[in-house]
């Protein structure tokens, strides 16, 4: 911890994002086709995972607004890109957010007709290929349930297209604690295989609060990269 605290990069993205998380955050757009998609500027982050992973709730605490991003008991309720971006920039020419936090669809929801999964689907992966300011995919694993089957295939799509990936654990307050050690150190296991998977893994609960500082200072220091 004290090697962390004394790293120049490291204490540099704590400030901005101390910055960056301190502004009131905004809904800018839902994107359902990559035709839509705003152009391209300030970095961006996405959140992708299975459905009722806790995405909505982990962008909600990490901006500090409640109800910003919708959460649903219905999983799949997120059918687009969804774009949030700090409040009081114009996004004219030099007037521009420092970044952008991007919403996914979840994937994996079996309940859901197989062509609407399709369709968001090839809107997630295409849009993980293809946009150049799009500088980390956050992949959300339920600490209940650890890495399944079809995270693993979005890790291989994300390895295949060079896209640098960093593993959170959602809802470590729904398991032991003496549990979230030894998860991290599973899913750390599991990741060493992964060319462009980040090599830590973030534990998180956004109802309880934890990780999220740590998230924040992670997610600063990706988009200086």
């Amino acid at each position: 911890m004290t090697q962390l605290s004394a790293d120049p990069a490291m204490q540099a993205a704590k400030e901005l994002s101390a910055t960056l998380f301190s502004k009131p955050w905004v809904f800018i757009r839902g994107v359902p086709s990559l035709k839509f998609l705003p152009p391209e500027g300030p970095p961006e982050i996405a959140f992708a995972g299975r459905s009722n992973v806790g995405k909505s709730s982990l962008i909600n605490a990490l901006v500090g607004v409640n109800g910003l991003a919708r959460t649903s008991n219905t999983p799949g309720r997120t059918q687009e890109l969804n774009y949030f971006v700090p409040s009081g920039y114009s996004g004219d020419d030099g007037d521009l957010p420092p970044m952008a936090l991007v919403d996914m669809p979840g994937y994996g929801y079996a309940k859901a007709p197989k062509d609407q999964v399709d369709l968001w689907t090839k809107l997630v992966f295409d849009y993980m290929r293809g946009r150049s300011t799009l500088k980390r995919v956050y992949l959300l694993i339920d600490s209940r349930h650890g890495l399944k089957k079809n995270d693993e295939g979005v890790m291989d799509l994300l390895d295949k297209a060079a896209m640098s990936y960093q593993v959170v654990l959602t809802k470590t307050d729904k398991i032991k604690a003496a549990g979230v050690p030894r998860l991290i150190s599973e899913t750390l296991s599991a990741l060493k295989r992964r060319p462009a998977a980040y090599p830590e893994v973030i534990a998180t609960s956004s109802e309880k609060g934890e990780g999220i500082a740590e998230l924040r200072t992670a997610i600063a220091l990706a988009i200086t990269l």
